[in-house]
């Protein structure tokens, strides 16, 4: 009986060949597309699953309450980790792990070769005990127990020392300790938020004293909980250690009691964060690595699932329209004694075979595809995530798709009266017309959902990109290492402004692009109340070079000593409540190890607001101090150059900098690049829904397509005798097309407030961010329509040029 089903079906699908490969397209496409989205997803939702012990292990993250305002940060406190494992009676052990700041190398010697490694973390010897890795050289519990050693990744390892044992060795870290390596380390998964190639040890060595920190964010810290220990019991316990261990520095530093300091608005506020959530959930300031998007990972779900549903719908719309075509050859059977289920089971077996094939051609597509979503999403994904148990699991999908997108047709189908049917008294039922309109809207809500969508992301981001950061980001560049010029800092920047095609060069602590604003605080000479903000260490030229004005007063020169002089931005005027601040002092209990009780500034000038973060963070208090704070010492320096040539100012640059630090690599970014990368997960959102939102649109269109050749073969006839009564080609057309257009501006409607629903969302996560304007949603509508028209047009103006004599010959 199978063999028989299975030789009709193929008769039946090679019969209407227009019909079939409108369905295979379609159901090719959504299952190609939906294969990708969960590839996509399950990487996404993949994170940090590889550790033993995973939902035992926390982040311990930090609010930190201001006055006026609220910051969070994957980073606390250092000092913290020793009395959360003494204190907390749960916490089983505690890491802490710093991230090596700058996009410069870390340079490393050995055996005369320098080489340069960015991947450099340090973490406490606790860390293998946490995340438990496999150790393939070396003890666990030593390998990071000593000052300066260091664990090395398998492949870092072999890279550098070949198939020699490297435990023992020493390599010498340019402009740092030497190194010994007691370790060697499996690789991290490139699923972890956090990834290594060197793993350096935290213990200082003897003679270094490091003082207790409370109140300075520094650490990334991690809890392992003792089995059945529940977070919300740890947590719990956080206040109190707070009020213990930070009340005495605040009072020290801020001269204070921590009651005062807490009423006037201040707090800090401890939570955990399971490892399992963090790269999907946690978006906080100081993060270790670029996190992904729960809600763009719901979304792309729900994108996943929308595609594949518009080309099941055109397969059953396809099929319940040619109900009127089978409608004989069911009766036929009927008489000569099929039962119903016999052609039920016929039919379903069309569907699967047709969804079986469908898949295999989606296979091909994700094959030939994978390399340019992968480019697209910024992934490596790989056709082994079908090896194993998801491959038959997906040919089991493949085969349900097609039972139930034909589970509706077939029971129609099956359930006609050959006596009616025969004597050609068939007619379609309202229901299935109905139906068929319903899924046609469904549909077109869905690609004019995805329409709005997608025009919404490419405004924002177009926002982003061209908004008036309150500097010029455009042919400037980076340098990186820049500090380890140390005294010749000064030196190099004058030879370098005297190149060829160098406008301007400045020296900073940090660049807007980057994250390592550090945290100050200042009040009034006059109030305790005092301002945490931001701030920078900048030399004479910084802000010349990248363009920033001034509101008031003046920046930084060479004609003043300004060591104790401050810039400030106008939140921070606004949040000290400064009136003509130019000239006023403030004071300051971050000393940088001057000895003192507190640090008296003299305002010298009022910066214009900038972006020093992304768009997603509104603009805070920054405080922008003198080099000389540092003893002249600059992080990075930032070159202003001439747009028409950059490369051989670069290549001068270059040649500069390896007369002056011959064994240091020279890199450099250019700025306005390094901006766009604060907005990836933006960026991959845009090509994804615009890739997704087109697919989606062309697959529904398929079936508007395969719908229109039906509706314009059932009515040939009447078109010819329209054409003979005098009617014309336009009004043929305008006939033929307005129901259609009717499901589209029905479609419209309902999409309309779920898409301004899931944009308001999305555009919630920015602080600056564009306007919902009507436009954008009429804009959408009358794409869809143009779509619409231009689909269905084709066989309408076919149908109106046909000649009458042609369609009327068998009257």
């Amino acid at each position: 009986m199978l063999t028989n089903y299975l030789k009709i079906a193929r008769r039946n699908l090679l019969k209407n060949k227009m019909n079939t490969a409108i369905n295979i397209i379609g159901l090719s496409i959504g299952m190609a597309c939906c294969i990708l989205i969960v590839m996509y997803v399950v990487d996404e939702r993949s994170y940090d699953r590889h550790w033993p012990d995973g939902e035992r292990i926390y982040r311990v993250a930090l609010e930190r309450k201001y006055p006026d305002r609220v910051a969070k940060y994957a980073i606390i406190p250092d000092s913290y980790a020793s009395v959360l494992k003494r204190d907390i009676p749960g916490v089983e052990e505690v890491v802490r792990l710093f991230a090596f700041n700058g996009n410069a190398p870390v340079v490393f010697k050995y055996q005369g070769q320098t080489f340069e490694e960015r991947n450099v973390m340090a973490a406490d010897s606790s860390f293998f005990r946490v995340f438990q890795t496999a150790l393939i050289r070396g003890n666990r519990d030593q390998v990071l127990n000593r000052p300066n050693t260091v664990v090395l990744t398998q492949q870092t390892a072999h890279r550098l020392f070949g198939e020699a044992n490297p435990l023992g060795k020493v390599i010498e870290m340019v402009h740092g300790p030497k190194l010994e390596v007691t370790g060697v380390c499996a690789d991290l998964p490139p699923n972890s938020h956090f990834t290594f190639d060197f793993l350096q040890s935290t213990v200082a060595p003897p003679d270094v004293a490091r003082p207790e920190n409370f109140i300075s964010f520094s650490a990334s810290t991690y809890l392992l909980l003792k089995p059945n220990v529940q977070p919300e019991t740890v947590q719990a316990q956080f206040p109190a250690l707070v009020e213990k261990y930070a009340a005495g520095q605040v009072q020290r530093n801020f001269g204070v009691s921590f009651k005062e300091y807490l009423k006037a608005g201040n707090g800090y506020f401890y939570f955990l964060q399971p490892l399992t959530g963090i790269h999907l959930n946690s978006h906080l300031e100081q993060e270790l690595g670029t996190n992904g998007s729960q809600t763009l990972v719901t979304v792309f779900s729900l994108i996943a699932v929308f595609v594949l549903l518009i080309a099941a719908i055109n397969f059953m719309n396809l099929a319940t329209a040619r109900s009127a075509e089978r409608a004989k050859e069911v009766g036929i059977r009927k008489a000569l004694g099929s039962t119903k289920s016999q052609l039920a089971a016929q039919f379903l077996t069309e569907s699967v075979l047709l969804s079986l094939f469908s898949f295999v051609v989606a296979l091909v597509l994700v094959a030939s595809l994978l390399p340019f979503f992968n480019n697209l999403a910024g992934k490596q994904l790989s056709l082994d995530f079908l090896l194993g148990w998801r491959l038959p699991a997906s040919l089991l999908l493949a085969g349900g798709i097609g039972l139930l997108a034909g589970s509706y047709p077939a029971g129609v189908l099956a359930a006609f009266e050959p006596i009616k049917v025969l004597k050609g008294k068939f007619s379609a039922t309202r229901q299935g017309y109905l139906l068929r309109n319903g899924l046609v809207v469904f549909q077109f809500a869905i690609s004019v959902a995805l329409i709005v969508c997608t025009l919404v992301v490419f405004r924002q981001m177009h926002y982003i990109q061209t908004k008036e950061l309150g500097f010029t980001k455009e042919a400037v560049i980076t340098i990186q290492g820049a500090g380890f010029l140390d005294n010749k800092t000064r030196a190099f920047k004058e030879e370098a402004s005297q190149l060829a095609g160098v406008k301007q060069v400045g020296g900073t602590s940090s660049t807007p692009d980057a994250q390592n604003f550090f945290g100050i605080t200042f009040r009034k000479p006059d109030q305790t109340e005092t301002v945490t903000g931001r701030a920078m260490v900048i030399d004479d030229d910084y802000l010349a070079s990248m363009g920033m004005s001034m509101l008031a007063g003046r920046s930084f020169s060479r004609d003043f000593n300004d060591s104790l002089s401050i810039i400030l931005n106008e939140e921070a005027v606004r949040e000290l409540g400064l009136t003509d601040p130019v000239g006023k002092q403030v004071k300051s209990p971050d000393t940088f190890g001057a000895g003192e009780a507190e640090v008296t500034y003299t305002v010298i000038g009022v910066a214009k607001n900038f972006h020093f973060a992304s768009l997603h963070q509104r603009i805070t208090p920054l405080f922008i101090l003198h080099d000389k704070v540092f003893n002249g010492f600059n992080n990075q320096i930032v070159m202003r150059i001439s747009a028409p040539n950059p490369q051989a100012a670069i290549a001068q640059t270059e040649a500069l900098w390896k007369r002056y630090l011959p064994d240091q690599p020279f890199h450099y970014s250019f700025l306005d690049a390094d901006w766009n990368r604060l907005y990836q997960t933006e960026q991959v959102s845009e090509r994804i829904f615009g890739l997704f939102s087109l697919l989606a649109i062309f697959i529904a269109c398929m079936g508007l397509l395969g719908l229109a050749i039906y509706v314009i073969q059932q009515r040939v006839k009447e078109i010819g005798i329209r054409k003979v009564l005098g009617a014309s080609v336009t009004s043929i057309v305008a006939l033929l097309s307005k129901d259609f257009l009717k499901l589209v501006l029905i479609a419209i409607l309902i999409a309309t407030p779920v898409a301004w629903y899931a944009m308001n969302q999305w555009l919630a996560d920015f602080a600056y961010k564009i306007d919902l304007e009507w436009w954008v949603f009429a804009l959408a509508g009358m794409l869809a329509i143009g779509i619409a028209l231009l689909t269905v047009s084709f066989q309408s103006i076919k149908a109106a040029l046909m000649n009458p004599v042609e369609s009327l010959r068998s009257e």
